[in-house]
């Protein structure tokens, strides 16, 4: 039974599909006639498509980003996790970001967690690998390619030079072909206010188990994509993955070896872990199994959808397809879900999903890109600059609200004629540090390793006094 007097229809996720489906839900109903809740982490929903745009610093990180609770005024959102539901009291489970943990008892449930990257037991991965699921990992990824040019710039070491400007990508779908356009690009722009760094110094390294990249796209545009990267200097490996990465050191399957600061994950998502305590039917790879109506096999109060959920795909010839995880699908699967909520608490029937891909496009750096739009039957494939603007139009155009569209067409006019910005925040990562370096206590431990320090100073200018050639020059440097 619900806390309110009104019925509750709890979201658990505000992502693509969470925000969406809310928006719906809140557009169609009647006043007063349910509360809607939406619970996640984050007070935000991530447009991840422009997530390597974000981190090349063609997009503002914040412009990404979609407020909650300023695109649902009329939702109570709340910001924590959902840890567990339990189906036959109706209650889930919350851990707010402070406080105990407590239930929440709900009527109508909708699930769209999304998905998280998929890794594998890969030795050195969770220390050393960097992720792009998030607006967080795309500006630590940017803040750290440009820290290391300021690293490589500094020292003459060569092996830590070398170290510093290899950079490697594991995966080659949308994520990865992307983001390693997109950096490359950055490195070259960055190169130019460098004296001692070129591109020539730089090396790229692109990894995929499967045979080809860009799938979603299909060959030979995938084939196209890969020739493209291959001209601009990209090292692309194929059919083969990674077996280490312990302390930088980067193993792959077919034997090569390199050195690198910079491991970028991207080798496909997976549904999100936590969807096994929520006592609902499960397909063999994790996915909430539901209907056309994206209906929860079963159950009657809870839907799913978005990459969390296996959608049958009603336009597919093949016996068992499920509908691709993408934005496309996510937006028009959020409207109908929206729908059949309002339906199936109305006691209506309620309508399936069936939409038909209408073609995909993926942005390789600046004026680069392919694309396949679907008309009909019809297939047009594009590529270069053409492609580009199509990616850029379509993604543009969905990016939620208004006031984010003219946002990141704002900062795409200004690209046209500004330089693009390569200035390393580092210090990001920790910034108090500086602050607690100033303010924290001399201990004594401390005080007598600066004291160590100093002596040791000291010892070694007296040995270079002392030396002939060194205290020749340190004397003429004094009388310069």
């Amino acid at each position: 039974m619900s806390t309110t007097e009104r019925p509750r229809i709890l979201v658990v996720g505000g992502g693509y599909v969470g925000l969406y489906t809310a928006r719906r839900i809140l557009k169609k109903m009647r006043y007063g006639e349910a509360t809607v809740t939406v619970v996640d982490p984050r007070s935000y929903m991530t447009y991840q498509p422009f997530l390597p745009e974000a981190a090349a610093g063609s997009i503002s990180p914040r412009h990404v980003v979609v407020p909650l609770r300023r695109v649902l005024p009329k939702a109570e959102v709340l910001t924590g996790r959902v840890t567990s539901v339990d189906q036959d009291r109706k209650v889930a489970s919350i851990t707010p970001l402070a406080g105990d943990a407590y239930e929440l008892p709900f009527d109508y449930l909708v699930i769209a967690m999304g998905a998280v990257s998929r890794t594998f037991p890969v030795p050195g991965l969770a220390e050393n690998g960097i992720g792009m699921k998030g607006v967080e990992e795309a500006i630590g990824l940017r803040n750290h390619v440009l820290e290391q040019f300021d690293k490589a710039d500094s020292t003459q070491d060569e092996e830590a030079r070398r170290k510093a400007l290899t950079f490697v990508f594991i995966g080659g779908g949308f994520a990865g072909a992307e983001t390693i356009g997109e950096v490359e690009d950055l490195a070259r722009d960055a190169a130019k206010y460098y004296p001692s760094l070129s591109r020539e110094d730089m090396r790229f390294v692109l990894v995929d188990a499967a045979p080809g990249i860009l799938p979603e796209v299909g060959p030979k545009l995938g084939e196209w994509g890969l020739e493209h990267l291959k001209k601009r200097g990209v090292e692309v490996y194929l059919s083969t993955s990674m077996e280490s990465c312990v302390d930088g050191h980067v193993v792959l399957k077919n034997g090569l070896e390199v050195d690198s600061h910079t491991i970028v994950w991207t080798a496909g998502v997976k549904p999100n872990p936590v969807l096994s305590r929520f006592g609902l039917p499960l397909g063999p790879k994790g996915h909430v199994d539901v209907d056309a109506s994206m209906q929860v096999k079963g159950m009657d109060y809870a839907w799913a959808a978005g990459d969390n959920a296996q959608v049958p795909d009603l336009t597919s010839d093949k016996e068992n397809a499920f509908c691709p995880p993408n934005a496309q699908h996510a937006l028009r699967q959020a409207k109908a879900l929206g729908d059949n909520v309002i339906s199936g608490m109305r006691g209506f029937p309620q309508g399936k999903y069936k939409h038909a891909n209408k073609g995909a496009v993926a942005g390789l750096g600046l004026h680069k890109g392919v694309a396949m739009i679907v008309f009909g039957k019809t297939k047009i494939k594009l590529r270069g600059r053409l492609a580009w603007y199509f990616h850029r139009a379509y993604h543009g155009m969905a990016v939620p609200t208004w006031n984010r569209k003219i946002r990141v067409f704002a900062d795409w006019t200004l690209g046209m004629f500004l330089k693009r910005e390569v200035v390393s925040l580092g210090a990001m990562e920790h910034p108090r540090g500086e602050f607690y370096e100033a303010a924290a206590p001399v201990t004594a431990a401390a005080l007598a390793k600066s004291e160590a320090s100093a002596d040791k100073a000291k010892a070694t200018a007296d040995s270079r006094a002392d030396s002939p050639v060194d205290g020749k020059q340190e004397k003429a440097a004094a009388s310069s």
